[in-house]
């Protein structure tokens, strides 16, 4: 597997990633902007790849400490690296695993099951079957689900998170109901969040955040619009891409 060296937050953040693997972008940022952490908190990357969202995460949380599980070795090795060379291994640690060996793998580092104070998830987009496979394996592994259903991730997901403890999600905006119902009886307070390309068109993709044991009802936010008439990010987005400001999803 061969890297390249990107930049994320105004280049605050050098990382390496598959050249031809899946590559994180916006999702894994907006995803980390989202996350109401602060110092002293722990925090779960749940599928971290190369560990932009955690390095996101901790470069604006100052204090915080991340662990991340990914289940392709070579992206959990580049995301140790990626720690050590932006000088955040200290708060961020990513470790080989899957969801379906989530107790093990998070106990041999030592990580508290069910005891996270926020979780934070990009789930692979779609099931094993129902989609083109990529040809490149790592990023076929990416963007589908392979021996665990959505579901069964989402379980897992709500139950590494603490009592009142915050759950995160990023993912396609048509898979909305399906994420509601993974984590119906798991999680209150639910916003979802839109992300839209640009004023006028259809959001693509959804940031999903509840609270553990919360009994809050639902709400269906205002969303971001990415891009302005010429293209270009939006202020808002501005702020969050390259800043590295945070997202909050809800004025509550």
């Amino acid at each position: 597997m061969t890297f390249t060296d990107d930049g994320f937050l105004g280049e605050r953040l050098k990382i390496l990633q598959p050249e031809k693997g899946y590559r994180a972008g916006i999702d894994a940022v907006m995803l980390a902007a989202a996350v109401p952490a602060k110092a002293g908190d722990h925090v779960l990357d749940l599928g971290a790849g190369v560990g932009v969202a955690s390095l996101c995460l901790a470069a604006r949380c100052e204090g915080v400490k991340v662990s991340g599980l990914e289940i392709q070795s070579e992206l959990a090795s580049a995301a140790a690296q990626n720690a050590d060379r932006n000088g955040l291994d200290a708060q961020v640690s990513v470790i080989h695993g899957s969801i379906t060996e989530k107790a093990a793998a998070l106990k041999t580092k030592g990580a508290p099951y069910g005891g996270f104070d926020h979780v934070m998830s990009n789930p692979p987009f779609y099931e094993a079957g129902t989609v083109w496979g990529s040809p490149n394996e790592s990023k076929a592994t990416a963007h589908a689900l392979k021996d665990v259903a959505l579901n069964e991730w989402l379980r897992v997901t709500c139950a590494m998170a603490k009592p009142k403890g915050t759950v995160t999600i990023v993912h396609r905006a048509d898979a909305l109901p399906e994420l509601l119902l993974g984590v119906e009886g798991k999680l209150g307070k639910l916003t979802a969040f839109p992300l839209w390309p640009a004023a006028g068109q259809g959001a693509n993709r959804i940031l999903l955040q509840g609270t553990k044991g919360s009994r809050a009802p639902f709400v269906l936010a205002g969303g971001l619009v990415l891009h302005d008439d010429a293209g270009a990010f939006t202020a808002d987005a501005d702020a969050i891409l390259r800043e590295g400001a945070a997202l909050a999803l809800s004025s509550a």
